[in-house]
């Protein structure tokens, strides 16, 4: 097992009506604002709940909605402003992990008084060291990202997508009531247990370094994804099938099974460029990145691959070869069984559109990815083609 430090403050609040504790986490006297996305916490109840919450004590309450999935530079710089002329003290994200990354940068940028008319540099920082930021907590409708209970975000700043992360970026509390995320389209749920399954794999399927704890749990969280997977989407109110899709993608990306083991990403990095060029949802991009990044990079994988075939498909016959093969078929047999097409030609993209996209990782820097720093650009070039 790698040297590792693990830090997570995030107070979770976990389960059915749990919206009530709402009051008695926010700070009396504060001035809110109040994050949100598209209108769907609007359409459905949820933030008239959040209100009528927060008005249970003295409090001055501010709205900001509009934060675009892939949220946009932009649009979260609205929202800075407002929080500077409002003196706004505490922020609560309602939504998914646009919003709660959003969010993250709101709180930093409204607090980095030196970045006053040039916030954009933010963006090129990755790790931004901050004294303070906005205190924020979130209410959670759409499990995918983890960002409820981590450091990190990703904002667009036209077409690049930027990774954020702050030491003081942790949300205080998370609510996390499975009943809020009822009412999400099935493309949506599906998006989200596609997103935590890679999450999850891109912290597994590298190499050994015999972290027993991360493996067995990042592998629980693989087999819960298989089992409950096609059935949360098809009964979105079995209570028991969100709720452990709710708590698989919170613990997916919250540090754990992440601490002391190699991490890779690069499904991720090229994912988030064809998103970024070409519109698509950012877990269909990795549907169908991650099977051809395992057949372009099964030499180097092989012995992370091997196990996920044995532990989580419980493959058991044939060579290792064998295993290893039927196991990424399972897993695109998986993605697809949710509605989730595994190749990117399915949305319009050919060959002649790989160059923008390997120009776009060239100018981002991301021209050495993997676990082992030895993805070059002509292999990604490959695994896109094979992506096809």
């Amino acid at each position: 097992m790698l040297n590792f430090n693990f830090y997570n403050p995030t107070e979770v609040v976990f389960g059915k009506g749990q919206m009530k504790q709402l009051d008695g986490l926010v700070p009396k006297n504060s001035r809110i604002l109040i994050t949100y996305g598209g209108g769907s916490v609007k359409k459905f109840g949820t933030l008239d709940k959040v209100i009528d919450e927060l008005k249970k004590s003295n409090r001055e309450i501010f709205e900001f909605g509009g934060i675009e999935p892939n949220p946009q530079f932009e649009t979260l710089m609205k929202a800075v402003k407002l929080v500077r002329e409002n003196k706004i003290d505490f922020i609560l994200a309602v939504g998914g992990g646009s919003v709660m990354d959003g969010t993250k940068f709101i709180g930093i940028a409204s607090c980095k008084d030196e970045y006053i008319g040039k916030e954009e540099k933010l963006l090129t920082q990755g790790m931004i060291s901050v004294d303070k930021t906005i205190p924020f907590g979130t209410v959670v409708t759409l499990p995918a990202t983890g960002s409820e209970m981590n450091n990190g975000g990703v904002i667009s700043n036209g077409e690049n997508k930027l990774a954020i992360f702050s030491k003081k970026s942790f949300p205080i509390f998370s609510i996390l009531d499975p009943e809020l995320t009822y009412t999400l389209p099935k493309t949506q749920v599906a998006n989200g247990v596609v997103d935590t399954f890679i999450h999850t794999v891109e912290q597994y399927v590298t190499y050994p370094v015999d972290a027993k704890f991360q493996d067995r749990t990042a592998e629980g969280i693989l087999q819960t994804l298989v089992e409950i997977g096609k059935e949360t989407i098809e009964n979105p109110t079995n209570y028991d099938a969100r709720a452990n899709l709710v708590w698989a993608a919170t613990m997916g990306l919250n540090g754990l099974i992440g601490s002391g083991v190699p991490q890779d990403w690069s499904v991720h990095m090229i994912g988030h460029e064809v998103t970024a060029i070409f519109g698509i949802d950012h877990a269909k991009t990795l549907a169908a990145i991650l099977p051809a990044t395992w057949k372009i990079r099964k030499t180097e994988k092989f012995e992370k691959l091997l196990q996920y075939a044995e532990r989580v498909w419980d493959i058991r016959e044939g060579t290792n070869e064998e295993k290893v093969d039927l196991a990424i078929l399972k897993t695109e047999e998986f993605f697809q069984s949710l509605g989730i097409t595994t190749k990117l030609s399915d949305y319009g993209i050919k060959e002649d559109n790989i160059n923008r996209i390997i120009d776009s990782l060239k100018s981002h820097g991301m021209v050495k990815l993997s676990e082992r720093g030895d993805q070059t650009l002509e292999i990604t070039r490959e695994i896109i083609i094979k992506a096809l």
